[in-house]
């Protein structure tokens, strides 16, 4: 029994109507995208250089919006904040996601109902939840207030939201409820994608359920959990949706991170040519970051 093959310059033609094919499905996405992404932020690039007011017409004064920024004290406090929030984000829910992510994996009934449960805060638009916890959280009609009512006066004297030494941290505590069950989710669909027949083999060997944990799971799930490091990394330079609606980034800046420095400027002090120095910065944070993560999965061949 013979077999044929198509010669080698059809098989090249196939190929060629194959790249073709699937550059012209890309081909509207790749549009868009230079339209909507790309061109903003190039404009964004040029302006940071201008004293642009946002209406009138702009003049270059090159790098005086990055001397300026850099010696602003309300840049480099938020500039902070930003990375307390990183710092918060990268130990407080991915821990917190990791860990019901391995307790729920233990589970055999009723897994669905908790993945929904947890899954449920994510997808609250963030105005509803902000408003709800601001609600939860008011010095006149919150939680406090209710404790007292009951007897319990722990909470009479906490502004939680209006004290600046513990706005910040309230503001990430509601950020962090709603995030933390979207990583639990992801890290447990990493985790049920982890050979069985390992953990049959540990616990053969008579491995405890932290050695399980610590040798296979997280070793396993390393390219998920560095992935959404590096969201969270991003997301949290990008932060602005919480901190805006819950304290606009009072009382007295305490609770300022960049993007709201960013909106600040650009819609209520008419510095749009400083405002977009800022995006350019939080933009060379971000790519940078991506950068770092593409040469850490390149090096350790990483998957995802």
């Amino acid at each position: 029994m013979s077999t044929t093959t198509a010669p080698p310059p059809a098989r090249r033609r196939h190929a060629a109507r194959g790249r073709l094919t699937a550059w012209l499905f890309i081909a509207p996405l790749l549009i868009v995208n230079v339209l909507v992404i790309a061109g903003p932020g190039l404009m964004s690039v040029y302006y940071s250089f201008t004293d642009w007011d946002g209406l009138d017409q702009a003049d270059f004064i090159w790098f005086s919006n990055y001397a300026e920024l850099f010696g602003d004290p309300d840049f480099r406090r938020a500039l902070l904040h930003n990375l307390l929030w990183t710092a918060f984000f990268l130990i407080v829910p991915m821990s917190m996601g990791l860990l019901g992510a391995f307790l729920l994996s233990r589970i055999r009934r009723g897994q669905l109902a908790f993945r929904v449960l947890f899954f449920i805060p994510y997808v609250i638009a963030t105005v509803v939840s902000a408003t709800i916890w601001r609600q939860i959280l008011s010095p006149t009609s919150g939680v406090g207030p209710a404790l007292s009512d009951l007897g319990i006066p722990l909470l009479d004297d906490v502004n939680f939201l209006g004290d600046g030494d513990i706005a910040l941290g309230a503001v990430a505590f509601i950020n962090n409820w709603q995030w933390w069950g979207f990583l639990v989710v992801i890290f447990l669909a990493a985790m049920q994608g982890i050979e069985p027949s390992l953990y049959e083999a540990a616990r053969m060997d008579g491995a405890s359920t932290w050695r399980e944990f610590w040798h296979i799971t997280l070793p396993s799930i390393r390219p998920t959990f560095m992935f959404l490091s590096l969201m969270t990394v991003i997301w949290s330079f990008l932060v602005f949706d919480y901190v805006y609606i819950l304290t606009q980034g009072g009382p007295a800046g305490s609770t300022d991170v960049l993007s709201t420095v960013m909106y600040r400027a650009a819609f209520e002090e008419q510095q749009a040519g400083y405002a977009s120095a800022i995006g350019v910065i939080l933009a060379l944070i971000s790519a940078t970051t991506v950068c770092g993560y593409l040469y850490l999965r390149r090096r350790l061949r990483w998957d995802i």
